[in-house]
């Protein structure tokens, strides 16, 4: 498995004066992070020591940060960790961050590009399919539903009525 990192939050800036930041979640709420002692900023290693709910994400406090000029250095930074590091998954669940680079089919068998990226616009999972290049023409894209999408071991075949 790539031990690829996987973004859990973004630092939206600083709260108060002693270092906490603001944070923008992408998983379950802040409950979530306190599973993981480290998260790492462009690459620096943070160790959290709290995290509480907070307007529109969370608050966090980070054993590195104690001023709020520390806290507004990181903002728009991403907080990441290790996939390996996540929990495991069951059976027909995945993380976004294992679709991305994936093959695509249609069920008629034809090659259709390779996931670029997964996004959610608030009424389910979409992905992002470039189509392969072909002679020197810029790559082209488009997004299927997740739900016309059926994940297999090392690919992803798509329902032929929404392949484009």
């Amino acid at each position: 498995m790539d031990d690829k990192p996987v973004m859990l939050a973004a630092i939206i800036g600083a709260h108060g004066v002693t270092g906490e930041v603001r944070l923008k979640l992408f998983g379950d709420g802040p409950e979530s992070l306190r599973a993981y002692k480290t998260l790492y900023a462009d690459g620096r290693a943070l160790t959290l020591k709290s995290v509480r709910p907070g307007s529109n994400g969370a608050v966090a406090r980070f054993a590195e940060l104690s001023s709020r000029n520390d806290a507004e250095a990181l903002r728009g930074v991403e907080l990441t960790v290790p996939r390996s590091v996540l929990p495991p998954l069951d059976d027909g669940e995945y993380y976004h961050i294992d679709l991305i680079g994936l093959p695509c089919v249609s069920d008629a068998g034809e090659v259709l590009g390779t996931v670029v990226a997964v996004e959610n616009f608030g009424a389910g999972d979409i992905l992002e399919i470039e189509r392969p290049v072909e002679g020197g023409k810029k790559p082209k894209r488009f997004m299927v539903p997740m739900h016309a999408a059926t994940v297999e071991a090392a690919r992803i075949a798509i329902d032929s009525r929404f392949a484009d």
